[in-house]
Protein backbone atom coordinates (compact mmCIF):
# COMPACT_ATOMS: atom_id res chain seq x y z
CA UNK A 1 0.00 0.00 0.00
CA UNK A 2 1.15 3.09 -1.11
CA UNK A 3 2.40 5.72 1.62
CA UNK A 4 0.51 9.14 2.01
CA UNK A 5 3.06 10.99 1.06
CA UNK A 6 3.71 8.57 -1.86
CA UNK A 7 -0.15 9.67 -2.99
CA UNK A 8 0.52 13.32 -2.24
CA UNK A 9 3.18 13.15 -4.64
CA UNK A 10 1.66 11.44 -7.38
CA UNK A 11 -1.55 13.79 -7.25
CA UNK A 12 0.97 16.67 -7.19
CA UNK A 13 2.50 15.59 -10.35
CA UNK A 14 -0.95 15.34 -12.02
CA UNK A 15 -1.37 19.10 -11.53
CA UNK A 16 -1.07 21.53 -14.59
CA UNK A 17 2.85 23.65 -13.94
CA UNK A 18 2.75 25.20 -17.35
CA UNK A 19 0.49 28.22 -17.25
CA UNK A 20 1.25 31.67 -18.23
CA UNK A 21 -0.11 34.24 -15.31
CA UNK A 22 1.32 35.84 -11.98
CA UNK A 23 0.62 34.15 -8.90
CA UNK A 24 -1.17 35.45 -5.79
CA UNK A 25 -1.23 34.18 -2.27
CA UNK A 26 -5.00 33.66 -0.56
CA UNK A 27 -6.12 32.85 2.69
CA UNK A 28 -7.23 29.84 3.11
CA UNK A 29 -10.87 31.74 3.60
CA UNK A 30 -11.11 32.33 0.32
CA UNK A 31 -10.25 28.48 -1.22
CA UNK A 32 -12.63 26.91 -2.72
CA UNK A 33 -12.68 23.53 -0.91
CA UNK A 34 -14.46 22.46 2.19
CA UNK A 35 -13.36 22.51 6.14
CA UNK A 36 -14.06 19.56 8.04
CA UNK A 37 -14.43 19.67 11.25
CA UNK A 38 -12.65 23.04 12.38
CA UNK A 39 -9.18 24.85 12.88
CA UNK A 40 -6.63 23.96 15.25
CA UNK A 41 -4.27 27.24 15.24
CA UNK A 42 -0.70 26.38 15.12
CA UNK A 43 -0.58 23.26 14.26
CA UNK A 44 -1.13 23.05 10.28
CA UNK A 45 0.88 22.74 6.92
CA UNK A 46 0.28 24.55 3.61
CA UNK A 47 -1.59 21.64 1.21
CA UNK A 48 -3.05 22.73 -2.07
CA UNK A 49 -5.61 20.83 -4.41
CA UNK A 50 -6.04 20.74 -8.16
CA UNK A 51 -10.12 21.67 -9.16
CA UNK A 52 -10.57 20.58 -12.98
CA UNK A 53 -13.78 22.76 -12.62
CA UNK A 54 -12.23 26.45 -12.88
CA UNK A 55 -9.37 28.35 -13.99
CA UNK A 56 -6.84 27.88 -11.11
CA UNK A 57 -4.79 25.60 -10.14
CA UNK A 58 -4.63 24.23 -6.61
CA UNK A 59 -1.26 22.06 -5.86
CA UNK A 60 -1.53 18.96 -3.37
CA UNK A 61 1.70 19.28 -1.46
CA UNK A 62 3.33 17.06 0.69
CA UNK A 63 3.52 17.48 4.81
CA UNK A 64 1.36 18.47 7.46
CA UNK A 65 0.44 16.77 10.89
CA UNK A 66 -1.12 14.17 11.77
CA UNK A 67 -3.02 15.09 14.53
CA UNK A 68 -4.29 18.05 12.53
CA UNK A 69 -8.20 17.81 12.68
CA UNK A 70 -8.82 19.64 9.29
CA UNK A 71 -9.91 17.77 6.22
CA UNK A 72 -9.67 19.24 2.67
CA UNK A 73 -12.51 18.43 0.76
CA UNK A 74 -13.65 19.44 -2.87
CA UNK A 75 -16.82 20.75 -3.37
CA UNK A 76 -19.07 20.93 -6.57
CA UNK A 77 -19.42 23.99 -8.23
CA UNK A 78 -22.95 25.23 -7.57
CA UNK A 79 -23.34 28.50 -8.85
CA UNK A 80 -23.56 28.87 -13.47
CA UNK A 81 -20.84 26.30 -13.60
CA UNK A 82 -21.66 25.87 -16.72
CA UNK A 83 -22.16 21.58 -16.39
CA UNK A 84 -18.44 21.22 -14.81
CA UNK A 85 -17.74 19.48 -11.74
CA UNK A 86 -15.31 17.52 -9.56
CA UNK A 87 -15.31 14.28 -11.09
CA UNK A 88 -15.87 11.23 -8.64
CA UNK A 89 -11.81 9.87 -9.39
CA UNK A 90 -10.54 12.97 -8.15
CA UNK A 91 -12.48 13.67 -5.31
CA UNK A 92 -12.15 9.90 -4.13
CA UNK A 93 -8.32 10.35 -4.18
CA UNK A 94 -8.08 13.71 -2.76
CA UNK A 95 -10.53 12.69 0.07
CA UNK A 96 -8.22 9.30 0.73
CA UNK A 97 -4.84 11.01 0.23
CA UNK A 98 -5.42 14.07 2.41
CA UNK A 99 -7.29 12.49 5.56
CA UNK A 100 -5.43 14.67 8.18
CA UNK A 101 -4.65 17.49 6.04
CA UNK A 102 -4.36 20.85 7.17
CA UNK A 103 -4.91 24.34 6.54
CA UNK A 104 -3.24 25.39 3.30
CA UNK A 105 -2.31 28.63 1.28
CA UNK A 106 -3.74 29.32 -2.20
CA UNK A 107 -1.77 30.38 -5.11
CA UNK A 108 -3.93 31.21 -8.19
CA UNK A 109 -2.57 30.86 -11.26
CA UNK A 110 -4.56 32.39 -14.29
CA UNK A 111 -4.79 30.83 -17.40
CA UNK A 112 -5.70 34.21 -19.10
CA UNK A 113 -4.01 37.37 -20.18
CA UNK A 114 -3.93 39.84 -17.31
CA UNK A 115 -5.16 43.56 -17.42
CA UNK A 116 -4.06 46.41 -16.15
CA UNK A 117 -5.86 46.20 -13.24
CA UNK A 118 -5.50 43.30 -10.21
CA UNK A 119 -8.44 41.23 -8.66
CA UNK A 120 -9.08 41.72 -5.08
CA UNK A 121 -9.74 38.39 -4.06
CA UNK A 122 -10.12 35.04 -5.41
CA UNK A 123 -13.91 34.99 -5.19
CA UNK A 124 -14.17 38.23 -7.96
CA UNK A 125 -11.76 36.38 -10.16
CA UNK A 126 -14.22 33.24 -10.22
CA UNK A 127 -17.23 35.17 -10.71
CA UNK A 128 -15.58 37.55 -13.73
CA UNK A 129 -14.50 34.16 -15.46
CA UNK A 130 -17.05 31.57 -14.71
CA UNK A 131 -19.76 33.38 -12.24
CA UNK A 132 -18.91 31.17 -9.81
CA UNK A 133 -18.57 31.82 -5.75
CA UNK A 134 -16.00 30.16 -3.47
CA UNK A 135 -16.45 29.30 0.34
CA UNK A 136 -14.83 27.40 2.96
CA UNK A 137 -17.43 25.06 4.71
CA UNK A 138 -17.71 22.76 7.86
CA UNK A 139 -19.65 19.36 8.04
CA UNK A 140 -22.71 19.27 10.57
CA UNK A 141 -25.49 16.77 10.42
CA UNK A 142 -28.80 16.29 11.61
CA UNK A 143 -31.06 13.71 11.47
CA UNK A 144 -30.55 13.83 7.62
CA UNK A 145 -27.23 13.28 7.79
CA UNK A 146 -24.02 15.55 6.71
CA UNK A 147 -24.23 18.73 4.98
CA UNK A 148 -21.82 21.74 4.34
CA UNK A 149 -22.20 24.72 6.04
CA UNK A 150 -20.11 28.03 5.63
CA UNK A 151 -16.87 27.71 8.15
CA UNK A 152 -17.31 31.46 9.12
CA UNK A 153 -21.29 31.27 10.01
CA UNK A 154 -23.00 30.59 13.28
CA UNK A 155 -25.80 29.11 11.62
CA UNK A 156 -25.66 25.18 11.36
CA UNK A 157 -27.25 21.96 9.48
CA UNK A 158 -30.97 22.51 9.64
CA UNK A 159 -30.26 26.36 8.69
CA UNK A 160 -28.04 25.31 5.89
CA UNK A 161 -30.57 22.90 4.73
CA UNK A 162 -33.42 25.27 5.04
CA UNK A 163 -31.39 27.43 2.36
CA UNK A 164 -31.33 24.67 -0.10
CA UNK A 165 -34.90 23.54 0.65
CA UNK A 166 -36.76 27.19 0.53
CA UNK A 167 -34.56 29.59 -2.15
CA UNK A 168 -37.27 31.83 -2.81
CA UNK A 169 -37.64 35.33 -2.80
CA UNK A 170 -33.80 36.14 -2.65
CA UNK A 171 -32.97 39.19 0.03
CA UNK A 172 -35.36 41.35 0.32
CA UNK A 173 -37.92 38.43 1.58
CA UNK A 174 -35.73 37.39 4.90
CA UNK A 175 -37.49 37.51 7.95
CA UNK A 176 -37.66 40.77 9.35
CA UNK A 177 -34.92 41.26 11.60
CA UNK A 178 -37.59 42.82 14.45
CA UNK A 179 -38.83 38.22 14.73
CA UNK A 180 -35.24 37.53 14.92
CA UNK A 181 -34.52 40.47 17.53
CA UNK A 182 -37.74 38.79 19.87
CA UNK A 183 -36.51 35.08 19.26
CA UNK A 184 -33.25 36.74 21.40
CA UNK A 185 -35.65 37.71 24.10
CA UNK A 186 -37.22 34.72 24.46
CA UNK A 187 -33.94 32.42 24.19
CA UNK A 188 -32.49 34.86 26.83
CA UNK A 189 -35.52 34.92 29.43
CA UNK A 190 -36.21 30.88 29.08
CA UNK A 191 -32.39 30.55 29.68
CA UNK A 192 -32.57 32.56 32.69
CA UNK A 193 -35.79 30.59 33.96
CA UNK A 194 -35.04 27.13 32.63
CA UNK A 195 -32.16 27.10 35.22
CA UNK A 196 -35.03 26.65 37.85
CA UNK A 197 -35.68 23.75 35.67
CA UNK A 198 -32.17 21.47 35.18
CA UNK A 199 -30.00 23.82 33.19
CA UNK A 200 -27.19 24.40 34.05
CA UNK A 201 -26.41 27.41 35.30
CA UNK A 202 -22.88 28.21 33.32
CA UNK A 203 -24.63 27.47 29.89
CA UNK A 204 -27.83 29.32 30.86
CA UNK A 205 -25.05 32.22 31.14
CA UNK A 206 -22.88 31.26 27.84
CA UNK A 207 -27.21 31.43 26.14
CA UNK A 208 -27.75 35.10 27.46
CA UNK A 209 -24.89 36.10 26.49
CA UNK A 210 -25.24 34.69 23.20
CA UNK A 211 -29.14 35.99 23.06
CA UNK A 212 -27.60 39.71 23.88
CA UNK A 213 -25.88 40.22 20.79
CA UNK A 214 -28.48 38.83 18.87
CA UNK A 215 -31.21 40.85 19.98
CA UNK A 216 -28.65 43.86 19.41
CA UNK A 217 -28.31 42.58 15.75
CA UNK A 218 -24.32 41.94 16.00
CA UNK A 219 -25.60 38.66 14.24
CA UNK A 220 -27.79 39.66 11.72
CA UNK A 221 -25.65 38.08 8.96
CA UNK A 222 -26.24 34.63 10.23
CA UNK A 223 -30.07 34.80 9.99
CA UNK A 224 -30.91 33.99 6.08
CA UNK A 225 -33.72 32.58 6.02
CA UNK A 226 -36.43 33.28 3.62
CA UNK A 227 -40.17 34.48 4.96
CA UNK A 228 -41.14 31.33 2.71
CA UNK A 229 -40.47 28.41 4.46
CA UNK A 230 -42.53 26.19 6.70
CA UNK A 231 -45.73 27.31 8.08
CA UNK A 232 -44.40 27.02 11.73
CA UNK A 233 -41.27 29.00 11.29
CA UNK A 234 -39.78 25.91 12.21
CA UNK A 235 -36.45 26.79 9.99
CA UNK A 236 -35.94 30.14 11.81
CA UNK A 237 -35.88 28.68 15.74
CA UNK A 238 -33.50 26.25 14.81
CA UNK A 239 -31.80 29.17 13.03
CA UNK A 240 -32.00 30.98 16.11
CA UNK A 241 -30.88 28.29 18.06
CA UNK A 242 -27.88 27.24 15.93
CA UNK A 243 -26.44 30.61 16.07
CA UNK A 244 -27.12 30.43 19.92
CA UNK A 245 -25.62 27.52 20.23
CA UNK A 246 -22.64 28.33 18.56
CA UNK A 247 -21.87 31.35 19.52
CA UNK A 248 -22.10 30.12 22.78
CA UNK A 249 -19.68 27.48 22.29
CA UNK A 250 -17.08 30.17 20.60
CA UNK A 251 -17.12 31.94 23.56
CA UNK A 252 -15.71 28.96 25.77
CA UNK A 253 -13.26 28.43 22.87
CA UNK A 254 -15.15 25.68 21.53
CA UNK A 255 -15.75 24.14 17.95
CA UNK A 256 -18.67 25.20 15.80
CA UNK A 257 -20.97 22.43 15.10
CA UNK A 258 -19.68 20.70 18.02
CA UNK A 259 -23.06 21.26 19.88
CA UNK A 260 -20.78 21.48 23.30
CA UNK A 261 -21.39 22.60 25.79
CA UNK A 262 -24.27 24.02 24.16
CA UNK A 263 -26.52 21.84 22.58
CA UNK A 264 -29.15 23.69 19.88
CA UNK A 265 -32.44 21.85 20.58
CA UNK A 266 -31.14 20.33 24.46
CA UNK A 267 -30.22 23.68 25.60
CA UNK A 268 -31.41 27.07 23.75
CA UNK A 269 -34.41 25.09 22.84
CA UNK A 270 -35.19 23.55 26.17
CA UNK A 271 -38.85 23.64 27.62
CA UNK A 272 -39.90 24.99 24.17
CA UNK A 273 -41.29 24.11 20.56
CA UNK A 274 -40.95 26.16 17.34
CA UNK A 275 -45.28 25.68 17.55
CA UNK A 276 -45.13 27.93 20.74
CA UNK A 277 -41.36 29.99 20.19
CA UNK A 278 -42.58 31.20 16.75
CA UNK A 279 -45.97 32.60 17.82
CA UNK A 280 -44.43 33.73 21.22
CA UNK A 281 -41.98 36.13 18.81
CA UNK A 282 -44.36 37.23 16.68
CA UNK A 283 -46.17 38.78 19.62
CA UNK A 284 -42.59 40.24 20.95
CA UNK A 285 -41.79 41.48 17.65
CA UNK A 286 -44.81 42.81 16.84
CA UNK A 287 -46.19 44.79 20.00
CA UNK A 288 -42.64 46.46 19.87
CA UNK A 289 -42.35 47.56 16.68
CA UNK A 290 -46.18 49.27 17.09
CA UNK A 291 -44.36 50.80 20.85
CA UNK A 292 -41.04 51.75 19.09
CA UNK A 293 -42.04 52.91 15.74
CA UNK A 294 -45.57 53.78 15.04
CA UNK A 295 -46.74 55.00 17.31
CA UNK A 296 -44.29 57.66 17.95
CA UNK A 297 -45.06 58.33 14.05
CA UNK A 298 -49.23 58.58 15.08
CA UNK A 299 -47.94 61.17 18.23
CA UNK A 300 -45.82 62.90 15.97
CA UNK A 301 -49.06 63.31 13.48
CA UNK A 302 -51.11 64.03 15.62
CA UNK A 303 -48.89 66.89 17.29
CA UNK A 304 -49.05 68.35 13.69
CA UNK A 305 -52.76 68.46 13.02
CA UNK A 306 -53.49 69.34 16.28
CA UNK A 307 -51.32 72.65 15.50
CA UNK A 308 -53.50 73.03 12.62
CA UNK A 309 -56.65 72.87 13.69
CA UNK A 310 -55.35 76.18 16.19
CA UNK A 311 -53.76 77.84 13.19
CA UNK A 312 -56.94 77.30 10.97
CA UNK A 313 -59.75 78.05 13.57
CA UNK A 314 -61.15 81.10 12.62
CA UNK A 315 -60.74 80.61 8.59
CA UNK A 316 -64.22 79.95 7.50
CA UNK A 317 -64.65 78.14 4.29
CA UNK A 318 -67.32 75.96 2.16
CA UNK A 319 -68.03 72.66 2.85
CA UNK A 320 -68.15 70.25 0.03
CA UNK A 321 -70.59 66.72 0.11
CA UNK A 322 -70.65 64.31 -2.72
CA UNK A 323 -67.89 66.75 -4.04
CA UNK A 324 -70.75 69.66 -4.46
CA UNK A 325 -70.98 72.73 -2.23
CA UNK A 326 -71.93 72.49 0.73
CA UNK A 327 -72.60 74.84 3.77
CA UNK A 328 -69.62 76.49 5.59
CA UNK A 329 -67.34 75.03 8.19
CA UNK A 330 -64.20 76.58 9.30
CA UNK A 331 -60.61 74.98 8.06
CA UNK A 332 -59.96 74.30 11.96
CA UNK A 333 -62.79 72.01 12.09
CA UNK A 334 -62.34 69.99 8.73
CA UNK A 335 -58.69 69.16 10.10
CA UNK A 336 -59.80 68.63 13.63
CA UNK A 337 -61.72 65.63 11.76
CA UNK A 338 -57.85 64.12 10.56
CA UNK A 339 -56.79 64.83 14.01
CA UNK A 340 -60.01 62.89 15.64
CA UNK A 341 -59.30 59.96 12.87
CA UNK A 342 -55.85 59.51 13.49
CA UNK A 343 -56.32 59.64 17.33
CA UNK A 344 -58.98 56.57 17.06
CA UNK A 345 -56.44 55.01 15.15
CA UNK A 346 -53.76 54.66 18.23
CA UNK A 347 -56.50 53.70 20.25
CA UNK A 348 -58.20 50.81 18.40
CA UNK A 349 -54.41 49.71 17.78
CA UNK A 350 -53.94 49.85 21.48
CA UNK A 351 -57.55 48.21 22.17
CA UNK A 352 -55.86 45.14 20.64
CA UNK A 353 -52.96 44.89 23.31
CA UNK A 354 -54.98 42.37 25.82
CA UNK A 355 -54.54 39.69 23.19
CA UNK A 356 -51.58 40.58 21.24
CA UNK A 357 -49.97 40.28 25.26
CA UNK A 358 -50.93 36.72 25.51
CA UNK A 359 -47.56 34.59 24.82
CA UNK A 360 -47.85 31.29 23.62
CA UNK A 361 -44.73 30.00 25.12
CA UNK A 362 -45.32 26.88 27.11
CA UNK A 363 -47.67 25.58 25.38
CA UNK A 364 -44.81 23.16 23.35
CA UNK A 365 -45.86 21.16 20.54
CA UNK A 366 -49.35 21.26 20.64
CA UNK A 367 -50.92 23.33 23.68
CA UNK A 368 -50.62 20.24 26.65
CA UNK A 369 -47.22 22.15 27.14
CA UNK A 370 -45.43 18.39 27.07
CA UNK A 371 -41.52 19.17 27.86
CA UNK A 372 -41.99 22.02 29.66
CA UNK A 373 -41.76 22.34 33.38
CA UNK A 374 -45.00 23.13 35.70
CA UNK A 375 -44.83 27.31 35.68
CA UNK A 376 -42.20 28.02 32.73
CA UNK A 377 -44.93 29.54 31.08
CA UNK A 378 -45.76 32.22 33.70
CA UNK A 379 -42.24 32.58 34.66
CA UNK A 380 -41.22 33.38 31.13
CA UNK A 381 -43.57 35.66 29.90
CA UNK A 382 -43.11 37.78 33.32
CA UNK A 383 -39.08 37.59 32.53
CA UNK A 384 -39.87 38.80 29.07
CA UNK A 385 -42.21 41.89 30.06
CA UNK A 386 -39.33 42.69 32.48
CA UNK A 387 -36.70 42.46 29.69
CA UNK A 388 -38.64 44.56 27.04
CA UNK A 389 -41.36 46.69 29.42
CA UNK A 390 -44.05 45.69 27.82
CA UNK A 391 -46.15 43.82 29.98
CA UNK A 392 -46.68 40.19 28.34
CA UNK A 393 -48.88 37.56 30.06
CA UNK A 394 -48.72 34.04 29.59
CA UNK A 395 -51.76 32.88 27.44
CA UNK A 396 -55.30 32.33 28.70
CA UNK A 397 -55.36 29.11 26.50
CA UNK A 398 -52.53 27.66 24.80
CA UNK A 399 -54.46 25.60 22.26
CA UNK A 400 -55.81 28.63 20.94
CA UNK A 401 -52.59 30.70 20.88
CA UNK A 402 -50.85 27.72 18.50
CA UNK A 403 -53.96 26.98 16.51
CA UNK A 404 -54.82 30.20 15.99
CA UNK A 405 -53.66 34.27 15.55
CA UNK A 406 -57.05 35.67 15.43
CA UNK A 407 -55.24 38.37 17.66
CA UNK A 408 -52.81 39.63 14.60
CA UNK A 409 -55.41 39.40 12.45
CA UNK A 410 -57.39 41.98 15.02
CA UNK A 411 -54.32 44.04 15.19
CA UNK A 412 -54.17 44.23 11.45
CA UNK A 413 -57.54 45.09 11.10
CA UNK A 414 -56.56 47.78 13.76
CA UNK A 415 -54.16 49.15 11.09
CA UNK A 416 -56.39 48.30 8.27
CA UNK A 417 -58.57 51.31 9.80
CA UNK A 418 -55.59 53.23 10.21
CA UNK A 419 -54.46 53.15 6.37
CA UNK A 420 -58.54 53.62 5.64
CA UNK A 421 -58.09 57.21 7.97
CA UNK A 422 -54.54 57.94 6.36
CA UNK A 423 -55.83 57.59 2.72
CA UNK A 424 -59.25 60.02 3.38
CA UNK A 425 -56.64 62.71 4.52
CA UNK A 426 -54.09 62.18 2.22
CA UNK A 427 -56.65 62.77 -0.90
CA UNK A 428 -58.36 65.11 0.75
CA UNK A 429 -55.25 67.45 1.70
CA UNK A 430 -54.03 66.72 -2.10
CA UNK A 431 -57.08 68.03 -3.44
CA UNK A 432 -57.76 70.65 -1.30
CA UNK A 433 -53.79 72.34 -2.41
CA UNK A 434 -54.80 71.37 -6.00
CA UNK A 435 -53.83 74.12 -8.27
CA UNK A 436 -52.18 76.48 -8.69
CA UNK A 437 -54.63 78.37 -10.53
CA UNK A 438 -56.95 75.95 -12.04
CA UNK A 439 -57.59 73.60 -8.82
CA UNK A 440 -59.95 73.97 -5.50
CA UNK A 441 -56.00 75.64 -4.27
CA UNK A 442 -57.79 75.90 -0.85
CA UNK A 443 -54.02 74.89 0.67
CA UNK A 444 -50.79 75.68 -0.58
CA UNK A 445 -48.68 72.96 0.02
CA UNK A 446 -44.85 73.12 0.48
CA UNK A 447 -42.22 72.07 -2.49
CA UNK A 448 -40.11 69.94 -1.94
CA UNK A 449 -38.91 68.67 -5.27
CA UNK A 450 -39.43 69.16 -8.96
CA UNK A 451 -42.98 67.42 -10.17
CA UNK A 452 -42.39 67.05 -13.91
CA UNK A 453 -39.28 65.92 -16.22
CA UNK A 454 -41.30 68.23 -19.39
CA UNK A 455 -43.19 70.84 -17.47
CA UNK A 456 -41.55 73.87 -16.03
CA UNK A 457 -42.37 74.33 -12.12
CA UNK A 458 -44.50 72.06 -12.02
CA UNK A 459 -45.30 70.41 -8.50
CA UNK A 460 -46.59 67.67 -7.34
CA UNK A 461 -48.69 66.63 -3.62
CA UNK A 462 -45.85 63.79 -3.66
CA UNK A 463 -46.17 63.06 0.15
CA UNK A 464 -49.90 62.81 -0.53
CA UNK A 465 -49.27 60.50 -3.17
CA UNK A 466 -46.78 58.09 -0.86
CA UNK A 467 -49.44 58.23 1.64
CA UNK A 468 -51.82 57.19 0.12
CA UNK A 469 -49.89 54.45 -2.04
CA UNK A 470 -48.54 52.81 1.82
CA UNK A 471 -52.53 52.80 2.76
CA UNK A 472 -53.10 50.87 -0.54
CA UNK A 473 -50.32 48.67 0.44
CA UNK A 474 -51.34 48.01 3.83
CA UNK A 475 -54.94 47.33 2.41
CA UNK A 476 -53.79 44.71 0.50
CA UNK A 477 -51.61 42.93 3.16
CA UNK A 478 -54.67 42.77 5.29
CA UNK A 479 -56.07 40.73 2.86
CA UNK A 480 -53.07 38.28 3.12
CA UNK A 481 -52.88 38.03 6.83
CA UNK A 482 -57.07 37.28 7.10
CA UNK A 483 -56.18 34.54 4.45
CA UNK A 484 -53.17 33.49 6.72
CA UNK A 485 -55.18 33.75 9.88
CA UNK A 486 -57.66 31.44 8.62
CA UNK A 487 -55.54 28.61 7.79
CA UNK A 488 -55.50 26.74 11.37
CA UNK A 489 -55.90 22.96 10.87
CA UNK A 490 -56.52 21.38 14.09
CA UNK A 491 -54.00 22.12 16.76
CA UNK A 492 -51.43 23.98 14.47
CA UNK A 493 -51.72 27.56 12.44
CA UNK A 494 -49.28 26.96 9.66
CA UNK A 495 -48.97 30.68 7.80
CA UNK A 496 -47.20 31.93 10.66
CA UNK A 497 -44.58 33.53 8.78
CA UNK A 498 -46.74 34.87 6.22
CA UNK A 499 -48.84 36.49 9.21
CA UNK A 500 -46.04 37.88 10.97
CA UNK A 501 -44.25 39.87 8.31
CA UNK A 502 -47.27 41.23 6.65
CA UNK A 503 -48.41 42.78 9.86
CA UNK A 504 -44.89 43.98 10.65
CA UNK A 505 -44.20 45.83 7.50
CA UNK A 506 -47.63 47.46 7.84
CA UNK A 507 -46.28 48.56 10.86
CA UNK A 508 -43.17 49.93 9.33
CA UNK A 509 -44.61 51.26 6.49
CA UNK A 510 -47.42 53.48 8.13
CA UNK A 511 -45.06 54.52 10.44
CA UNK A 512 -42.65 55.86 8.03
CA UNK A 513 -45.28 56.97 5.96
CA UNK A 514 -47.00 58.89 9.18
CA UNK A 515 -43.65 60.39 9.68
CA UNK A 516 -42.75 61.61 6.08
CA UNK A 517 -46.10 63.02 5.66
CA UNK A 518 -45.93 64.92 8.88
CA UNK A 519 -42.64 66.56 8.35
CA UNK A 520 -42.40 67.31 4.62
CA UNK A 521 -46.37 68.08 4.42
CA UNK A 522 -48.74 68.56 7.13
CA UNK A 523 -46.13 70.99 9.20
CA UNK A 524 -45.72 73.13 5.95
CA UNK A 525 -49.38 73.51 5.12
CA UNK A 526 -50.66 77.09 4.67
CA UNK A 527 -54.09 78.16 4.20
CA UNK A 528 -54.70 80.07 0.79
CA UNK A 529 -57.10 82.80 2.56
CA UNK A 530 -58.19 84.49 -0.63
CA UNK A 531 -59.10 81.29 -2.64
CA UNK A 532 -60.65 80.04 0.53
CA UNK A 533 -62.99 83.69 0.71
CA UNK A 534 -63.63 83.56 -2.75
CA UNK A 535 -65.14 80.23 -3.10
CA UNK A 536 -67.05 80.51 0.14
CA UNK A 537 -68.61 84.10 -0.64
CA UNK A 538 -69.65 82.44 -4.21
CA UNK A 539 -71.08 79.56 -2.87
CA UNK A 540 -74.92 78.71 -3.65
CA UNK A 541 -75.06 76.57 -0.75
CA UNK A 542 -75.50 80.07 2.06
CA UNK A 543 -78.90 80.04 0.78
CA UNK A 544 -79.66 77.47 3.30
CA UNK A 545 -79.53 79.84 5.86
CA UNK A 546 -82.96 81.37 4.57
CA UNK A 547 -84.92 78.18 5.30
CA UNK A 548 -85.90 79.19 8.96
CA UNK A 549 -87.14 82.39 7.24
CA UNK A 550 -88.75 81.75 3.69
CA UNK A 551 -88.99 77.99 3.83
CA UNK A 552 -86.90 75.18 1.50
CA UNK A 553 -89.19 75.91 -1.27
CA UNK A 554 -88.29 79.56 -1.34
CA UNK A 555 -84.72 78.98 -0.87
CA UNK A 556 -84.63 76.43 -3.35
CA UNK A 557 -85.67 78.83 -6.04
CA UNK A 558 -83.50 81.51 -5.16
CA UNK A 559 -80.39 79.01 -5.34
CA UNK A 560 -81.80 77.43 -8.75
CA UNK A 561 -81.81 81.12 -10.73
CA UNK A 562 -79.02 82.42 -9.03
CA UNK A 563 -77.36 79.39 -10.87
CA UNK A 564 -79.27 79.57 -14.06
CA UNK A 565 -78.63 83.29 -14.93
CA UNK A 566 -74.44 83.44 -12.85
CA UNK A 567 -75.99 86.21 -10.78
CA UNK A 568 -74.96 86.54 -6.78
CA UNK A 569 -77.35 84.80 -4.16
CA UNK A 570 -78.42 88.28 -3.16
CA UNK A 571 -79.38 89.79 -6.50
CA UNK A 572 -81.22 87.08 -7.07
CA UNK A 573 -83.35 87.08 -3.97
CA UNK A 574 -84.22 90.21 -4.47
CA UNK A 575 -85.10 89.87 -8.15
CA UNK A 576 -87.85 87.07 -7.13
CA UNK A 577 -89.13 89.42 -3.93
CA UNK A 578 -88.42 86.80 -1.95
CA UNK A 579 -86.49 88.94 0.76
CA UNK A 580 -85.20 92.70 1.85
CA UNK A 581 -81.59 93.33 1.03
CA UNK A 582 -81.50 93.93 5.18
CA UNK A 583 -83.33 90.69 6.01
CA UNK A 584 -80.45 89.13 3.94
CA UNK A 585 -77.56 90.49 5.12
CA UNK A 586 -78.99 89.60 8.17
CA UNK A 587 -79.97 86.15 8.03
CA UNK A 588 -76.94 85.14 5.08
CA UNK A 589 -73.89 85.46 7.48
CA UNK A 590 -71.15 82.43 7.40
CA UNK A 591 -69.55 83.24 10.57
CA UNK A 592 -73.42 82.41 12.15
CA UNK A 593 -73.73 78.72 10.31
CA UNK A 594 -70.72 77.07 12.24
CA UNK A 595 -72.83 75.29 14.52
CA UNK A 596 -76.14 75.07 15.60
Amino acid sequence: MASKSSKRKSVYNETPRKMKSMKRSQSFRDAYTAQWPFILPGKTSPFHAYCKACTCEFSIRSGGKDDCRRHVYTQKHAKNSKGYEIDNETQARLTQTVDDASSFHLEIKQEFPMADSVYEDFSDRLSEVNGLTSQVCRIETDTFGEIEVPADKYYGANTARSLINFNIGGPSEKMPTSVIKAFGILKRCAAIVNKDYGLDKSIADLIVKASDEVIAGKLDVHFPLSIWQTGSGTQTNMNVNEVISNRAIEMTGGLKGSKQPVHPNDHVNKSQSSNDAFPTAMHIAVAMEINKTLFPALDFLTDALSKKVKEFQNIIKIGRTHLQDATPLTLGQEFSAYLQQVKYGKERILATFPRLLELAIGGTAVGTGLNAGKGFAEKTAAQIAEYAKIPFVSATNKFESLAAHDALVEVHGALNVLACSLMKIGNDIRLLGSGPRCGLGELNLPENEPGSSIMPGKVNPTQCEALTMVAAQVMGNQTAVSIGGSMGHFELNVFKPLIVSNVLRSIRLLADACTSFTKYCVLGIVANKDRINQLRDESLMLVTALNPYIGYDNAAKIAKKAHAEGTSLKSAALSLGLVTEANFDKWVRPEKMLGP
